[in-house]
């Protein structure tokens, strides 16, 4: 088949029947009466009927109007409907703040052994030794590079780990008899933080950072009361920046009987270097869809265990993996009575759990210090590479990611959107745009470690491309992308009327 262009994007037609991408038919479109793409096998002459397998009550009065296609129609529906979606399997992802880097495959693997994947969450210990010894390895790992004492794998994301920090913050407080009220967070912390917060009953007040981008001191010290329950932080911060008086505002924090939380979104750029226990952090979330390499998106599936000192391990939510010496067994501990209580069903998401403890075994401890280093290092080449064209925010050495601002381009009509969206036709997932809020027209790049030099060079190349389009030819830029089914979708009007199911007219 020739291929042919479409007039408005140069591009060429799908290559599934010349077909183009916007003219997709939808599921219901491709339906015609009768097609199949399932057969069930006809029930037993002498089983149970319908009558009795399912009840009245819970069965549908009319048939659900769902489409009738082949299985070659629905094969190819949603392959093409994949092929739209952009993953770390297909390319760069530098999205700031997000570590969306590579998952390596042998992760996969393990995860999917039938001993881990076919094992029913309600098996007894004894018949589950095998996720439980690995559980429990993993723990003693992670507990030993956050320089905490016990973990929780409940939480199923970083902001169920949050909420689940407060919750023990709160429990640690009651039982001393001591009701707080506030949980500082600085003005460039994740927007989780403050909504974790509020969720958990608390007050949000926030601590501005200084001319470096980082805490300011004094700041602090002027809304810390004993009010504060704890502070929130991440460490490297939001900017990309290492909070270099961490020592001082841990002392600051435990010296009005505050808890200090870490938040761990940030923790791949310190991993097997620095530790939050020995920066005089309580509480630690991680996030292991970041930091370690397993897969990441859609509110799941993820992982977010969540780590505490020693003197917190007894407000851990039921269960908790402990090892019972007498049997010499690993098992799930219920019997704890000041537990904040259940974060989620089961015991957290343990084939996500899996796959970092393969990821860890994989690298060893210098493996996970090399992806510290190297994330940094990436982060530091790109954003000198890019330097020229957009203003870092604060221009000294950053760690994992970093900041620029496209307010210089505010002159030709572009804006930091744009960028963003004629870096999809360039081939590149946009990194984080307009956040954090305190930089203005911001751009937050972060290439993970996993990424080589010359997608790096590819990215920065781009980049840089882009800035001189800007001034030299600006629609370009504001008509972008155009290699997508949708260019611009009215993204405010779809948050605020979401509709997501499709209805028959």
């Amino acid at each position: 088949m020739t291929q042919e262009a479409t007039p408005a994007a140069g591009l060429p037609l799908e290559r599934s029947g010349g077909v183009r991408d916007a003219d997709l038919p939808l599921i219901f479109e491709l339906s015609r009466p009768g097609r199949r793409a399932w057969s069930l096998p006809e029930p037993e002459r002498d089983g149970p009927g319908i009558d009795e397998l399912i009840p009245p009550e819970h069965r549908r009065r009319t048939p659900p109007r769902l489409p009738e296609v082949s299985e070659r129609d629905l094969v190819r529906h949603h392959t093409r409907l994949s092929q739209r979606n952009w993953a770390v399997d297909v390319g760069a992802y530098p999205l700031g703040s997000c570590t969306m880097k590579y998952n390596p495959k042998v992760a996969e693997q393990a995860a999917a052994l039938p001993g881990f994947a076919r094992l029913h969450p309600m098996a007894p210990d004894e018949l589950a030794q095998g996720i439980l010894s690995l559980l429990g390895m993993l723990q003693e790992a992670l507990c030993e590079a956050t320089g905490m004492a016990a973990l929780t794998f409940q939480p199923a994301a970083g902001a169920q780990g949050e909420l689940t920090g407060l919750l023990i913050m709160r429990a640690f407080h009651r039982a001393r008899g001591d009701e707080r009220s506030v949980v500082v967070i600085p003005d460039s912390a994740h927007g989780t933080n403050p909504a974790s917060v509020t969720l958990a009953g608390y007050e949000a007040r926030e601590v501005r950072s200084d001319e470096r981008g980082l805490v300011d001191l004094d700041a602090l010290r002027d809304v810390l009361d004993r009010d504060v329950a704890g502070l929130m932080l991440t460490n490297p911060n939001t900017l990309g920046l290492f909070e270099r008086d961490i020592e001082a505002i841990a002392d600051a924090v435990h010296g009005v009987g505050g808890l200090l939380y870490y938040d761990g979104a940030n923790f791949n750029s310190i991993v097997g270097i620095a530790r939050p226990g020995d920066m005089g952090f309580d509480i630690v979330h991680l996030n292991l869809h970041k930091t370690f390499a397993t897969p990441h998106g859609g509110g799941g599936p993820g992982s977010g265990p969540l780590a505490v000192t020693a003197q917190l391990q007894r407000f851990l939510p039921a269960p908790v993996l402990v090892y019972d010496d007498e049997r010499g067994s690993w098992r799930w501990d219920h019997d704890r009575p000041d537990a904040i209580g259940r974060i989620h069903s089961f015991f957290g998401n343990s084939g996500i759990n899996v796959r970092a403890y393969a990821y860890l075994r994989s690298l060893g401890p210098e493996g996970l210090r090399r992806v510290a280093e190297r994330a940094v290092l990436n982060a530091n080449y790109l954003r000198v590479r890019v330097g020229d064209a957009f203003e870092t925010a604060y221009p000294d050495g950053c760690m994992h990611e970093f900041v620029v601002t496209a307010k210089r381009l505010r002159r030709h009509g572009v804006r930091a959107h744009d960028v963003a969206k004629r870096l999809i036709d360039l081939g590149y997932h946009p990194p984080t745009v307009y956040f954090p809020l305190v930089v203005e027209e911001a751009l937050m790049i972060e290439p993970t470690e996993t990424e080589s030099k010359e997608t790096v060079d590819g990215l920065a190349d781009a980049l840089n491309l882009i800035a001189e389009e800007a001034a030299r030819d600006p629609d370009r830029l504001l008509q972008a992308p155009v290699t997508t089914p949708v260019s611009r979708p009215d993204e405010a009007r779809a948050a605020r009327n979401l509709d997501v199911r499709w209805t028959p007219d």
